[in-house]
C-alpha cells in the first residue's frame, strides 16, 4: 500500500516501516527532495522518506536536535553551526546534490525588465524606493524577502547586498511560494525565488553584476555556463554515523537518474 500526501511545505511518503528517513530543511531544495523521494520509494517499496520544508536553518537546527536524518540547505553550513554541532559530538558531512539559480522577480505588468546588481542593492536596502528610479512608471516598489531562517535570505544577502542589511520593514515571506504569490498580486512588487520556483504569474528580470555592460536572465543554460551571476550550490547534510542510512537515497540522487530529475524540475545538475 503507497501512500503520498503533498502540501507546500510537506511530503509524507509511506511504503512500509523499514529504512525510514527524515529529510527537512530548505524551501527551495523541497520540490526536488519530494520528486526524488517519490521516484526512490518506486525502486525501494520497503523504504519510508519523510520531506519537509522551514528553511535552510530549521534543518540545520532539526540535524543538531536528531530530528531528522538529513538537512536540506540553499546555504553552505555556518562556523557556529558546525560547532554547536561538533560540540553536541556530531560529525557532519556535507554533500551537494544540485544547483539553483536565483531569480529576482516583478509583476508581469512592470515594464521593468533588467536590474544591476548595484540597482537590486539600492531596493533592497530601501536606498531605492520609487520605480522611477530604475526606469520604471512612477510607483512605489515594494520588495519582498524570505525570512531570516532561510537560506535563501542569506545568500541574497551575501550574493547581491554584499552583506549589507535588508531595508528596515522589508516583507519577509515564510516559504518561497508565498513570494511568488504576493509579486504576482501587488504591481509594484519585486522578490526572488529559486528558478524552480519561476512560473508565468511573476517576470523574471535580466541581472547585471557588471555595472550594465551585459544583462542575463536566469535560466538553466546560464546558470551551466555561468553567465548568469546569482548561482549557488544546494546541499544535504548528515551525521558521519548516519551514512550507511542514508547513503543509499543520496547516491540516487546523484545518479544520472537522480540528476536527470534535478535538470527536469528546472534546477541545474552536479555534472
Amino acid at each position: 500500500m503507497k501512500k503520498i500526501v503533498f502540501s507546500l511545505c510537506l511530503l509524507a511518503v509511506s511504503l512500509g516501516m523499514a529504512n525510514a528517513q527524515k529529510i527537512k530543511g530548505s524551501d527551495t531544495v523541497l520540490p526536488l527532495s519530494q520528486k526524488e523521494a517519490e521516484n526512490y520509494l518506486q525502486k525501494h517499496p520497503d523504504a519510508n522518506v519523510t520531506v519537509t520544508g522551514g528553511g535552510s536553518g530549521v534543518g540545520i537546527s532539526a540535524l543538531l536536535e536528531g530530528t531528522t536524518d538529513i538537512a536540506q540547505s540553499s546555504r553552505r553550513i555556518k562556523f557556529d553551526e558546525r560547532n554547536k554541532l561538533k560540540t553536541a559530538g556530531k560529525t557532519v558531512k556535507e554533500v551537494i546534490i544540485a544547483y539553483d539559480a536565483l531569480a529576482v522577480v516583478v509583476h508581469p505588468s512592470n515594464p521593468v525588465k533588467k536590474l544591476t546588481r548595484e540597482q537590486l542593492e539600492g531596493i533592497f536596502t530601501g536606498k531605492i524606493k520609487n520605480w522611477k528610479e530604475v526606469g520604471g512608471p512612477d510607483m512605489k516598489i515594494v520588495p519582498y524577502s524570505r525570512e531570516t531562517s532561510s537560506g535563501t535570505y542569506e545568500f541574497f544577502k551575501e550574493s547581491v547586498l554584499k552583506h549589507r542589511n535588508y531595508m528596515s520593514g522589508i516583507m519577509s515571506m515564510p516559504a518561497t511560494g508565498a513570494i511568488v504569490q504576493s509579486v504576482s498580486q501587488t504591481p509594484g512588487a519585486i522578490g526572488y525565488i529559486g528558478l524552480a520556483y519561476l512560473a508565468k504569474e511573476v517576470q523574471a528580470v535580466a541581472v547585471s553584476y557588471d555595472q550594465g555592460a551585459t544583462y542575463v536572465a536566469p535560466s538553466i543554460e546560464h546558470a551551466k555556463d555561468q553567465t548568469y551571476p546569482i548561482v549557488r550550490p544546494l546541499y544535504y547534510y548528515y551525521e558521519a554515523k548516519s551514512e550507511a542510512a542514508v547513503k543509499p537515497f543520496i547516491d540516487y540522487v546523484l545518479s544520472d537518474e537522480g540528476q536527470a530529475t534535478v535538470s527536469g524540475l528546472g534546477y541545474v545538475t552536479v555534472k
